[in-house]
């Protein structure tokens, strides 16, 4: 007993070590854009890095966002973002109902052929799109760039959600069209409460993607629809550069908290009724 005790207590220390390291690889980047952010130009430009900013300032975020129209590339950059996700999860959610759950001809033809349409490069579009927007007058448009990531979000969180579907008891599903339930209604009620914590990566993964996304901005919309083309404007240096990355990833962060709070409260919820059951 006191072996297998002891061997367990060493497994533990071991997997309490790597999850250590794996906090520190990747607390260290966000250390390091923020150390950034604090350090003057000779500081950044010198020859010898360092790791503790010498002479703190704040100059760097007060340029940024006195001199510079960084609030506008963010909140043009939220918009777009926000409102993609959104209309993905609306349209993935039809169809990858559709496809997990009822039966047609071509089912399978269309779902691989969603991954193969994700699988095309999006440089082969920008011409296509770009006359399709223009005839349309949506260039230099939210609407525009949302319609455009659309056509590459929907397939891929089409073929996740297919799969979250599945995982779903078809009982339960059953149970509620025998009580008069539609299909949408199934769909609403039913399917995406079960698999709706699941698809939340899939979903942060596309806001994410989208607010890093540039190439798109460029050719469908001006620059200053995305704030990561800041990068591309010559009032902005090394250092506000590093702010605009350490806000960006800041999205991601604030999302798996509110991610990680709703998992507690749906499991402190399934406790409770478990409980009073």
């Amino acid at each position: 007993m006191r072996s297998v005790s002891g061997t367990r207590r060493a497994l533990k220390w071991i997997g309490n070590g790597l999850l250590v390291v794996m906090l520190v690889w990747t607390l260290v980047p966000f250390y390091w854009m923020i150390a950034t952010s604090l350090k003057k130009d000779k500081e950044i430009y010198g020859f010898e890095a360092t790791l503790i900013p010498r002479q703190p300032t704040l100059s760097n975020y007060t340029r940024l966002f006195g001199t510079t129209p960084f609030v506008k590339y963010l909140r043009n950059s939220t918009i777009i973002a926000l409102g993609n996700t959104l209309a993905s999860l609306l349209c993935a959610c039809l169809g990858a109902y559709a496809l997990a759950r009822l039966r047609f001809p071509g089912r399978g033809l269309i779902a691989r052929g969603l991954v193969v349409s994700y699988l095309v490069p999006p440089s082969l579009l920008f011409i296509p799109l770009f006359a399709v927007l223009a005839t349309l007058s949506l260039i230099d448009t939210h609407q525009g760039l949302i319609l455009t990531y659309l056509g590459f979000s929907v397939p891929f969180c089409t073929w996740l959600l297919m799969g979250y579907f599945r995982t779903v008891p078809l009982e339960l599903e059953e149970a509620a069209l025998v009580d008069g339930c539609s299909r949408l209604g199934t769909l609403v009620r039913i399917i995406l409460p079960q698999a709706l914590y699941n698809s939340f990566p899939a979903l942060l993964g596309q806001f994410v993607s989208i607010i890093k996304e540039t190439s798109l901005g460029f050719v469908i919309g001006v620059h200053e629809f995305s704030a990561a083309a800041a990068e591309a404007n010559n009032d902005l240096l090394v250092h506000p550069v590093q702010i605009f990355s350490l806000l960006a990833a800041t999205y991601f962060v604030i999302c798996f908290l509110f991610i990680s709070l709703a998992r507690l409260l749906e499991r402190r919820m399934g406790g409770g009724r478990g409980g009073r059951a």
